[in-house]
């Protein structure tokens, strides 16, 4: 009988079934995920980007070796294992891949990682961990996004954000993007690993990464770290001012490396953090900017036309000019229509705030406030939110203030809840 290429006798004589179905599936052309709602012909898919010295490239080699299993080229796929792991010694996935492909020349095996039974008992658990890793890499990798499609939270990025990440906790997928004059491209993705009690962080403690939209904060030196963070250490903004609204606790969520000793980790198997690989995360660290960056942390990314998703925001543009233009005109009770009754900004109610507003406006005197460099992202749950950044400044100055905005969309009505400067 056979299967695709896998004829019965292989299967019986060769690989596991866990390693057939990942062979399978690696030598499958890859296909793209659909965006959502979207009505049009799909466009050409989106190519794995293209490997360059270390971004990634343990992992594309990894599925490379699947691909040659897949077409029943096993002595090549030794010698390509083979030099995997000598290259990188504590790529564990590589190593159990390279130990099957080294048993199969003298025995069929039994089961991914054929090892002794009394091996197998007390490794149980490594062994399911390796599979679910294994069979994430392959997914990630052949369910590419549509060509031009970005997650629905990238609404529009200033061109002083010179990069986006975006993390897919389902497919354990970093998506890195380069922002330009003609908008966001997707440059690079990473394998990554979240919390072990999953996401939607809400406690200290809870091993849980955070859901939400945030932004990198710093870079840590990795001289001042212990090897557990591996390569560096970038922090990140939680808890976002969403997050504070709704109570949640925690702090110290960052994107880190691994032990020297470890490649990489499960799926589920950090503290809250998001781990990469230490190549991939010293990528990341050389590339983008501290407090510039936005890093938005999902479930499940859904991806979607650009200009879709520009459509379905402009009555939020419209309550954001709205607002700029009540602030121009000086008439503050005009401007308070604007902000939410719960506001706050750094333990101020909006009663307290409303001095604030006043001296800003008065400072203004009565010149067009222009927004510059305007930066909004989306995140909807529970609620429909907007993470908005800009420069204010008034006409005939040259300084302003940088500003950071939350809205709530509050029956229909965008709110403002959060302002403050940064």
């Amino acid at each position: 009988m056979t299967v695709g290429w896998w004829t019965a006798d292989m299967s019986r004589s060769i690989l596991s079934p866990v390693l057939v179905v990942l062979a399978v599936l690696a030598s499958q052309p890859s296909h793209a995920v659909s965006p959502k709602h979207s009505s049009k012909p799909k466009p050409q898919r989106q190519e794995v980007p293209v490997v360059k010295d270390q971004d990634g490239v343990a992992e594309a080699r990894l599925i490379e070796i699947y691909r040659l299993i897949a077409t029943a080229q096993n002595r090549e796929a030794l010698a390509k294992a083979d030099r995997l792991v000598e290259d990188f010694p504590h790529f564990q996935l590589a190593q159990l891949v390279h130990g099957d492909l080294l048993t199969t020349q003298t025995r069929a095996i039994k089961a991914f990682g054929d090892v002794p039974d009394t091996v197998a008992r007390s490794a149980g658990a490594a062994l399911a961990e390796l599979r679910e890793e294994s069979q994430r890499r392959v997914r990630a990798l052949r369910e590419r996004p549509v060509a031009g499609t970005l997650p629905s939270q990238f609404l529009a990025l200033s061109q002083k954000s010179k990069h986006a990440i975006a993390v897919d906790a389902s497919r354990s997928r970093l998506y890195l993007f380069e922002n330009s004059t003609s908008g966001l491209k997707l440059v690079a993705d990473y394998y990554i690993s979240v919390g072990k009690a999953g996401t939607a962080k809400t406690a200290e403690g809870d091993q849980r990464t955070p859901l939400g939209v945030y932004y990198i904060t710093s870079n840590l030196d990795p001289k001042s770290l212990k090897d557990f963070y591996g390569s560096g250490a970038l922090p990140i903004s939680y808890p976002n001012m969403l997050d504070s609204k709704r109570g949640k606790t925690g702090s110290g969520i960052w994107l880190h490396g691994t032990p020297p000793n470890q490649f990489s980790r499960p799926p589920q198997a950090t503290d809250g953090c998001v781990v990469l690989a230490n190549p991939d995360l010293q990528h990341i660290i050389r590339t983008v900017e501290v407090r510039t960056t936005p890093v938005v942390i999902a479930t499940q990314l859904q991806w979607v036309a650009p200009q879709s998703a520009r459509a379905e925001s402009k009555p939020f543009e419209d309550a954001l000019h709205g607002w700029r233009n009540a602030k121009t005109s000086g008439n503050l009770q005009q401007v308070l229509t604007y902000y939410a009754q719960d506001f706050s900004s750094n333990g101020k109610s909006l009663t307290q705030w409303t001095p604030t507003l006043k001296t800003e406006i008065d400072q203004t005197q009565g010149r067009t406030i222009q927004l510059k460099d305007v930066s909004y992202l989306r995140w909807t749950d529970a609620a429909d939110t907007m993470v908005v950044t800009f420069g204010e400044v008034a006409d005939g100055t040259r300084v302003g203030w940088t500003k950071r905005q939350y809205w709530i969309r509050q029956s229909n009505q965008w709110k403002i809840f959060f302002e403050g400067v940064i």
